[in-house]
């Protein structure tokens, strides 16, 4: 796929972008979620090798294609790394899934009820390489705790502006202020996010655009403004810690919504089945992330 044709997949295509980015220090809970304890590997790089093939099995599966995934994000190490003896963006792009990478190093320590991302210095570098390897967009989350105006605007400026130099380094920023769905001001919070977000795309320059991924809303079609703006290439939803079910119930509400989800994803896979009871287990999940996203009720 060129860089069009993958601009118009995520755009328009009829289907849901798969979070495969667990990074260091979510990988021993996604392990552990996938039946693999703590005590199976005695390293890092062990680990991260544990997760690899959990994601490379994903990645390969007959029903992992861009029928109904149309997009995957992926941690810097799986996209540096190979399946089936290919580099993962190859693999993917082979079967019509367009490649994303996850950028941000971790977040801050809360401060005005939010959490903004650390400081990337490697950036550029990172962003070079991604696009070397095929890799059509980048993925960048903060979080936001708390409905406190200062915070959610510095951290819409943050996004805005890392999002400015992944623009320049010829990718598509995937922009994720997550809005913690447990916080006690999560409505208030949300009002905040839509005014603020609405603010930074109407001063954005020139002719770019940028995708949101965000939290699904507890006002169903909140979002409605963000779905239709000239600058929103595409909103995408996490789930936010809901269970499938839920979250799929949550995300059939919003119009214009499609899901990118990690632990609803995965939740039923297990390293111990055979590979029909994996690649069954993985079919039904997508099936049914697939509904929610483009079956609006």
């Amino acid at each position: 796929m060129l860089d069009q044709d993958m601009t118009a997949k995520i755009a328009n295509g009829q289907g849901f972008i798969a979070a495969l980015d667990q990074s260091g220090g979510s990988t021993p809970k996604a392990l552990k979620g996938y039946g693999v304890e703590e005590g199976a590997w005695s390293s890092d790089e062990e680990m991260f090798g544990l997760i690899h093939d959990m994601r490379s099995r994903i990645i390969t599966s007959p029903c992992f294609n861009g029928e109904k995934v149309i997009g995957a994000i992926l941690f810097e190490r799986t996209m540096d790394g190979q399946a089936d003896g290919k580099p993962v963006p190859q693999v993917l792009k082979e079967r019509g899934v367009v490649p994303f990478i996850k950028i941000d190093k971790g977040l801050e320590d809360d401060v005005n009820g939010v959490q903004l991302m650390k400081p990337m210095p490697e950036l550029d570098a990172l962003l070079a390489r991604a696009k070397s390897l095929g890799v059509y967009g980048t993925k960048e989350r903060s979080v936001i705790n708390l409905a406190n105006r200062e915070g959610i605007t510095a951290i819409v400026k943050q996004q805005f502006e890392v999002g400015q130099q992944v623009l320049a380094g010829g990718l598509m920023p995937m922009l994720e202020p997550e809005l913690n769905i447990k916080s006690p001001e999560r409505a208030e919070a949300e009002q905040i996010l839509l005014e603020e977000l609405l603010k930074a795309l109407d001063a954005m320059p020139g002719d770019d655009k940028v995708m949101l991924k965000l939290s699904i809303p507890s006002k169903s079609g909140l979002f409605d403004p963000l779905v239709d703006h000239r600058r929103v290439l595409r909103v995408v939803a996490l789930s936010g810690g809901y269970a499938r079910p839920e979250a799929c119930a949550e995300l059939a509400k919003n119009r214009g919504m499609i899901a990118s989800f990690s632990r609803a994803l995965l939740e039923d896979l297990r390293f111990q089945m055979s590979a029909d009871e994996f690649n069954g287990s993985l079919g039904g999940a997508i099936d049914e992330i697939h509904k929610a996203s483009t079956v609006k009720v």
